[in-house]
């Protein structure tokens, strides 16, 4: 149960057109920023966060989506998790890649550019931050440093959601839970406190 009950989507009309855009390419209005309009600047500057990070740049959205998923995996959010393995599947990544990403490393369905990223995702998302010299090293190989400051934006941003969503206990909305299921079934994913 949600700590925090989301107020309704609308409260504040301002918003109405971002929340037209997230029904029409999420298929929902994620609880956590239905809930952070209660302090209505924090919901502005997260969504403008959020578009900046993650669909401007020239780092591949899908590429983001998956950094955005380890991420969550590596800090437990099953909230992030249910919604970035939905982003991922909207942006391109298949339903094999998303389950695979647990075993990035090991796994031919991903590019070594991929595996840079996603590796530092895991070891940025840690606590205590365990990312080091080396995985600059390899991530410098595929992307430049503009590409880098998105990538470490992505991780960035998903420090915040997953903190935010994991300690209000967000309610996970429906179609999410849904294609988290059925997207993470087989590597035991559950929606544990997220759930009404």
């Amino acid at each position: 149960m949600a700590r925090i009950e989301p107020l309704p989507r609308d409260v504040h009309s301002e918003f109405a057109e971002i929340f037209d855009h997230y029904e029409a390419t999420r298929g929902f209005i994620p609880n956590s920023i239905l809930t952070m309009q209660r302090r209505p600047g924090i919901a502005e500057a997260f969504m403008a966060l959020n578009k900046a990070v993650l669909y401007e740049g020239t780092v591949p959205e899908e590429t983001k989506m998956l950094v955005s998923l380890i991420s969550s995996q590596a800090t437990g959010c099953r909230y992030c998790q249910a919604h970035m393995s939905n982003l991922s599947a909207i942006y391109k990544a298949s339903a094999e890649k998303i389950v695979a990403v647990w075993e990035w490393e090991s796994s031919d369905l991903f590019s070594s550019a991929e595996k840079a990223a996603l590796t530092l995702a895991y070891h940025a998302s840690l606590v205590p931050n365990q990312a080091n010299e080396n995985h600059f090293a390899e991530l410098g190989k595929y992307f430049d440093d503009d590409q880098v400051v998105e990538i470490v934006g992505t991780i960035s941003l998903f420090g915040y959601l997953n903190r935010w969503n994991d300690t209000m206990a967000t309610e996970l909305e429906e179609f999410a839970a849904k294609r988290a299921k059925t997207l993470l079934s087989t590597v035991g994913w559950d929606a544990g406190k997220h759930t009404s």
